[in-house]
């Protein structure tokens, strides 16, 4: 799912093209992706784009008569820019919105519909799309650690929990809880204060760093490789590869459609979290330490 960084590279793109000009027309060819009725989706057409802004994961598109677009990526749904005189892929395609500056493009991978389109009246409804989490770039220590404690949750499902923290999923948590050289199931009633200011530091630097590196990619050019996975990440899909700090084997926790990958020298000391599907199939025989995973290898 596109976070924080790569949110923030579609908005810049999106806001260097389509702001002060008009979106000629809406086509949506998928009937799952529209979530909502009132106002109609051709009121939108014929109107100037205002705005473009970010609202956690979530893409907020401002025209005249303040109506807003909210795109939801979710997990697979990736944005595309087309020049007017270029041809346009059909393949996959949810949405088409035709600005006089060119054409923007909603796909989605795979046959799951997640990703969604609201057109919305106002501030208000805008903020009903809001799931209300702090923006960390904007906020001090001390807001920081009363929302983190603010709910006793392991630290990867209080990082991702977008009612908390806004922006922040499944991959970039895993680099920052091993920035902060903490265990993702570490509870957040029991950080001390020395930890939570180090998480703090830790999602600060982690955001930027992505940032910065995602526009140096991009190099002004619309961001069309938005993945999940990236050579240079940490510890974030690199099971089994070296930890870049210690040289220790990534390990990871699975649960349903989620991984969880982390560093258990540097993160867990030693330790080794039961991954809910290989420990079910050993049961008693799961190693807890990484000299019993070494032994048994």
């Amino acid at each position: 799912m596109p976070e924080l960084p790569d949110v923030t590279l579609y908005v810049e793109a999106l806001q260097q093209r389509i702001i002060g000009q008009s979106l000629e027309r809406v086509l949506i060819p998928s009937p799952f992706l529209l979530r909502t009725a009132v106002p109609p989706i051709q009121t939108a057409q014929g109107k100037r784009v205002n705005e473009v802004r970010r609202i956690g994961k979530r893409i907020a598109i401002g025209l005249e008569a303040n109506l807003w677009l909210v795109f939801h990526l979710m997990v697979a749904g990736r944005l595309h820019w087309f020049a007017k005189s270029s041809a346009v892929t059909k393949r996959a395609v949810l949405a088409r919105l035709e600005f006089t500056s060119g054409v923007l493009t909603l796909t989605e991978a795979g046959t799951k519909r997640r990703a969604s389109l609201h057109l919305v009246q106002g501030e208000d409804g805008l903020g009903l799309q809001d799931p209300g989490g702090i923006e960390i770039m904007q906020s001090g220590l001390a807001q920081f650690a009363e929302r983190l404690r603010s709910e006793n949750h392991t630290l990867k499902r209080a990082l991702t929990d977008p009612k908390l923290f806004s922006g922040i999923g499944n991959a970039y948590s895993d680099e920052i809880l091993h920035a902060a050289r903490l265990s993702p199931i570490m509870l957040t009633s029991r950080l001390e204060d020395e930890a939570v200011a180090r998480l703090y530091g830790a999602v600060r630097d982690q955001m930027q760093l992505w940032t910065e590196r995602l526009r140096q990619q991009a190099a002004g050019e619309f961001p069309e490789k938005v993945t999940a996975f990236r050579p240079q990440m940490a510890v974030h899909g690199r099971f089994r590869l070296p930890c870049p700090i210690c040289g220790t084997p990534v390990q990871r926790i699975r649960y349903a459609d989620n991984e969880t990958n982390y560093c258990p020298r540097c993160q867990t000391g030693g330790r080794l979290l039961a991954d809910r599907a290989l420990s079910r199939l050993l049961k008693q025989g799961w190693p807890k330490s990484l000299e019993a995973f070494d032994r048994e290898a």
